[in-house]
């Protein structure tokens, strides 16, 4: 195993990121979310890569929360400046302007939760657990788990998950709208694949797009977002991939998107 806290592979124009900490279930400490923050910001950057993978070492957890022996040692302005970073890299997830699929091979608790619900879709083996357990600890969660989980799953289920602490299960999961997919073990890398090579052929432009509508949107009326998105309609509509999309619909064939 590489002495590298984050790694990254790729195939094609899906990269793969992992979080490499399996012997402590790949909690997150400064230097993880920094690391982690590098090369995503990375990754937004390039061009060819147009969906990311994003999952954890082992088979055990995806992210099984922040590191505990880090915690237990803050200070107040310690504590906010952690969470301030685990913020950024939620933010920059979410908005990488192309599909982050958050492949959860277990554990994914208090911070490992909170990255996963920043990612664009979460597919989950059916042995994965969910859960924001900080308040057993008596802290509450740092990386917008206050703000996304209600969003994802409503208001009283997502107060009562909070509140708990209780982990959940994969099914559950997905029964409450938190997971997109629930698949056994030993299918989750093909399904993430293959779901993950279906969003790079994509048009780049119309992804960044939708993803951009759809986040900011949701903190709009319905009268703003419906006007942000007649404008980001026009402007998709100037690429062309969008000439070469609707081109092939006409002749019948397959578009060939270049990201132009």
């Amino acid at each position: 195993m590489s002495d590298e806290l984050v790694l990254t592979a790729r195939d094609g124009a899906v990269a793969t990121v992992t979080v490499n900490r399996p012997t402590v279930l790949n909690a997150l400490n400064a230097e993880t979310v920094a690391d982690l923050t590098a090369v995503l910001g990375g990754l937004a950057d390039e061009a060819d890569v147009r969906c990311v993978i994003l999952t954890g070492a082992g088979d055990r957890a995806f992210i099984a929360g922040a590191d505990i022996n880090e915690i237990a040692r803050l200070t107040p302005v310690g504590a906010r400046a952690m969470a301030d970073a685990g913020h950024r890299l939620c933010a920059l997830i979410e908005g990488l302007g192309k599909p982050v699929i958050a492949a959860v091979n277990g554990f994914a608790l208090g911070g490992g939760c909170e990255v996963a619900m920043a990612c664009t879709l979460r597919i989950a083996a059916a042995t994965a657990k969910f859960g924001q357990p900080e308040i057993g600890l008596g802290i509450i969660p740092g990386f917008g788990g206050t703000q996304r989980l209600p969003r994802l799953v409503g208001h009283g289920r997502g107060l009562e998950l909070l509140l708990t602490g209780a982990p959940i299960t994969a099914d559950e999961a997905w029964r409450i709208g938190l997971v997109n997919r629930v698949v056994p073990p030993e299918a989750l890398a093909e399904e993430v694949s293959q779901l993950a090579t279906t969003l790079a052929r994509q048009a780049p432009a119309a992804v960044r797009l939708i993803l951009e509508t759809v986040h900011r949107g949701l903190d709009m009326s319905l009268g703003e977002a419906s006007v942000f998105e007649a404008t980001a309609f026009g402007l998709v509509n100037s690429t062309e991939d969008a000439r070469e999309g609707t081109q092939a619909f006409l002749e019948k064939r397959k578009p060939r998107f270049v990201g132009r």
